[in-house]
């Protein structure tokens, strides 16, 4: 058969590439740290220098592209910046360590976990979201705990007989 002959519906698979395949990786997950949030407010910071270094420079000039534009972007940049900055927490907690937390305040053994990273406040502090099933079959309770993710503590929980039908 020739290369260039088109595909039969038999031939064609969808399939992932393999470095986009999660079924074969091995190991923990490591959740990205929200530090990370620091390095584009230096950035932010850098170029807000630049534009507000400009616009003193060249202002009087008579220049037709420096402008107060510059000194406006400037001070939008570095605002943009001092809140990338304060919202960089560290991630402290891992899942693992909220799960310990989690099992900790509900009060029950637990079999099924979900855990989710979300952020609250205007600040963005990273705060991890448990749901938690009792370990019994069908589970009797279940629970939600947010942890915090910098200092590990409970932030909320809630615990319920389960109302679900598992019939």
């Amino acid at each position: 058969m020739p290369d260039d002959a088109p595909l039969s519906e038999d031939q064609i698979r969808d399939a992932l590439p393999a470095d986009l395949d999660a079924a074969g990786y091995v190991g923990p997950y490591l959740f990205p740290n929200n530090n990370r949030r620091r390095i584009p407010a230096v950035l932010y910071w850098v170029v807000a220098a630049l534009c507000i270094g400009l616009w003193a420079t060249q202002r009087d000039g008579g220049s037709a592209l420096v402008n107060s534009g510059f000194l406006w972007a400037g001070i939008g940049l570095a605002a943009l910046g001092v809140y990338s900055f304060a919202a960089g927490w560290d991630l402290a907690v891992d899942e693992r360590d909220a799960l310990v937390a989690a099992v900790a305040q509900v009060g029950f053994p637990v079999g099924h976990a979900s855990a989710q990273m979300g952020w609250r406040g205007i600040r963005s502090r990273p705060t991890w979201r448990l749901l938690l099933y009792s370990a019994e079959n069908p589970p009797e309770k279940r629970g939600l705990v947010l942890i915090d993710g910098v200092d590990g503590s409970v932030v909320e929980w809630f615990v319920e007989d389960n109302p679900e039908d598992w019939s």
